[in-house]
């Protein structure tokens, strides 16, 4: 092999690897302060938010740091500064030395969790996705000793199977049924839970003292033993969601037309195609088409005649897809088997039913 070829090849490493290093390194956001005092009710997220314009690297900023390496030590009070350690920035705790012994002061509040749970928590017992042919073979409220279609807490409903006695049970009512945008498969059924009790007396027809209620429960809504999720740990270490099939929102809570940071929308994959908790989306709303009349002026969706409608669908040399937009990131919290619930960290646009989800590139997102 002679010298020329053996500098390109060189070159050629070089380059690469320059571009794997780039593209892990952090980009801290431009008037970042250099120390921070955590105060009660921040989070992982919001604290790098004022280091990052990708807020949800957080573990990298941190990673290095064997004091915080478990993120559950950081508590309100904690001053963090900003270092550089091999040429990396990272939040480490400077430990204040006095001459006098004295212990760390923990504070009552406990450790800041990654992001705000108050936020997720409904979601994490209430909602869930399941498989219609599951849900089926679910007993049902068939009325209760008050005389009233409605039941609350510490009314006695009556359930239509034997159930253990003393089992704790969750009373759900259905919500929508989610489809596939491209197959048009369906993805579940969404249950919403309404009230939760225990079984005070087994029998063909059990009886059911409700111990909580988020809302009346009536007539034919399902029982079911009280899942384990509800029962879970809250905490969540973000990561890059990589899926190789598209994935788009296909719900929102509440059925509002626009979501906007911190609301909670559904996304049409789950654990079966590799979702997990923590995964970080980014999310696009498709590019407008523009087509070019016969006048050679470029058309918009909206002020389209019928004809040029038309000349869109059938004619390429005169339609031309704009990027997609950029709308901002959204954290999965709860993962069902087809489906999966989000949390929208941040959004530079409103966020609808539709939005395609992608890989976020920290090279190139922007954060709050």
């Amino acid at each position: 092999m002679d010298c020329t070829m053996k500098r390109l090849l060189l070159l050629a490493f070089l380059c690469l690897n320059s571009y794997w290093v780039n593209a892990d390194t952090l980009t801290l956001k431009a008037g970042h302060p250099d120390t921070y005092i955590v105060k009660k009710g921040d989070t992982l997220w919001d604290i790098s938010g004022y280091f990052l314009n990708d807020p949800w690297r957080w573990p990298k900023l941190w990673g290095s740091n064997p004091q915080i390496a478990n993120p559950h030590l950081i508590y309100p009070g904690d001053r963090l500064t900003l270092v550089f350690i091999d040429g990396q920035p990272r939040l480490v705790v400077k430990q204040h030395i006095k001459k006098s012994p004295e212990g760390r002061v923990i504070s009552k509040d406990g450790p800041i969790p990654p992001v705000d749970l108050a936020l997720i928590k409904p979601y994490l017992v209430q909602n869930r996705v399941v498989d219609p042919t599951w849900l089926a073979g679910l007993p049902i409220v068939m009325s209760g000793e008050s005389p009233s279609i409605h039941h609350v807490v510490n009314d006695v409903v009556y359930v239509n199977a034997k159930l253990e006695q003393g089992l704790k049970v969750a009373i759900y009512q259905t919500g929508r049924e989610f489809f596939a945008p491209d197959s048009g498969e369906l993805l579940g059924q969404e249950l919403i839970l309404t009230s939760s009790g225990r079984v005070i007396e087994s029998g063909d027809i059990s009886k059911v003292e409700l111990l909580s209620s988020l809302r009346e429960t009536k007539g034919g809504f399902h029982v079911a033993p009280v899942e384990d999720e509800a029962l879970m740990s809250a905490y969540f270490i973000p990561k890059a969601a990589e899926l190789s099939v598209a994935t788009s929102i296909i719900g929102t809570i509440g059925h509002i037309r626009e979501a906007g940071k911190l609301d909670v929308v559904y996304i049409d994959r789950g654990a079966n195609d590799g979702v997990e908790t923590g995964h970080v989306f980014s999310m696009f709303r498709d590019g407008e088409s523009i087509i070019i009349d016969n006048d050679g002026n470029p058309v918009r969706p909206l002020d389209r005649s019928s004809y040029d409608k038309v000349l869109a669908n059938f004619s390429e040399d005169t339609a031309y897809k704009m990027p997609d937009v950029f709308h901002g990131n959204l954290m999965v919290f709860k993962v069902f088997d087809k489906t999966s619930l989000g949390l929208i960290m941040f959004n530079d646009h409103p966020v609808r039913v539709g939005d395609k989800l992608t890989k976020p590139n920290p090279l190139t997102i922007k954060g709050e």
